[in-house]
């Protein structure tokens, strides 16, 4: 989809960093349970329209990311079975019973763009909010919101500081879409192969599946299908329970593209299996690449 609020900063020259582990945002606390990761979030879905989300008025611009374990981290075993038994017991959810001319997707991006300083040593992630509403032509409206920078360290924080040149955080950007027709979701695993791309491996798949689910409301028949598809690929491994930058619980899968030097996380509900959150990061060192939650997906007749 086309993308509004760039910044005006400059993209510098990038060199890798030290390594870490699985990076996510932490607003002030981080608490962990029985190998679970839980984080705390100032911010939840809005209704279709609704105004923009905020963090607490105390919150400190621009939060430091944290390390956050994976349920299951050594030792993971193969995400296929997990996968089938999601698929068989997914519940319906709000949009499944609702109507409407438009698709509506809210969603919120870190590490679009991200800036490296010369000497390499600090990093700064740009993050956005976006609200589309789009009806099967693929025209409608874009909002876009510029978010406070995110930081893998206090130390890149520190550096970031007052460098920065793009502008003001939080003011909305409006911009109508092209036309750009949305052909129907296919129902059987066959077409959802073919859409998914898995002949090109759990990669690819896992981008298609961010895609798909970043574009229309997939019906509960169509999310199962999609699991069952994701449990026949080779290589995804099963984390179980996460918690997303949103606060929400979720289930986890994973590939590591050991030759693009990448891992795709992909974050389930556990109720009705639609995608939370999509995730991009290198392997060695680990820093996240790209990081995606989806909001709210819902069917409309009312344009914002």
């Amino acid at each position: 989809m086309a993308r509004a609020g760039a910044t005006a900063a400059p993209v510098l020259p990038r060199r890798p960093a030290r390594p870490t582990r699985r990076l996510v945002l932490a607003a002030g606390a981080v608490a962990a349970a029985a190998g679970v990761a839980t984080v705390v979030h100032p911010f939840a879905p809005t209704a279709p329209g609704g105004s923009t989300t905020a963090g607490p008025s105390n919150a400190e611009p621009g939060m430091v990311l944290v390390p956050v374990a994976y349920q299951f981290d050594a030792g993971a075993l193969p995400a296929g079975a997990p996968l089938r038994a999601l698929a068989g017991r997914l519940a319906a959810t709000g949009y499944d019973t609702r109507a409407g001319r438009y698709l509506y997707h809210h969603t919120k991006t870190w590490g679009d763009p991200v800036m490296t300083s010369d000497d390499g040593r600090h990093t700064v992630a740009f993050a956005d909010e976006t609200k589309v509403w789009q009806p099967l032509d693929g025209t409608g409206r874009q909002v876009t919101v510029q978010l406070e920078p995110q930081y893998p360290d206090q130390a890149s924080r520190d550096y970031w500081r007052g460098k920065l040149t793009s502008g003001p955080q939080g003011a909305p950007g409006a911009m109508p879409l092209p036309p750009m027709e949305l052909a129907p979701l296919p129902s059987g695993q066959a077409g959802l192969r073919e859409l998914l791309k898995v002949r090109f491996g759990a990669g690819a798949a896992s981008k298609e599946v961010s895609t798909v689910y970043g574009r229309y409301a997939v019906p509960r028949r169509t999310r199962a299908e999609i699991l069952r598809v994701l449990a026949d690929v080779p290589g995804f491994r099963w984390r179980g329970e996460v918690t997303d930058r949103a606060g929400r619980k979720g289930l986890a899968i994973t590939f590591d593209d050991r030759s693009h030097n990448a891992q795709s996380l992909l974050i389930f509900d556990p109720r009705t299996g639609e995608l939370l959150a999509h995730e991009r990061l290198t392997l060695s060192p680990v820093r996240i690449s790209a990081y995606q939650v989806i909001l709210e997906t819902d069917r409309t007749d009312r344009l914002g």
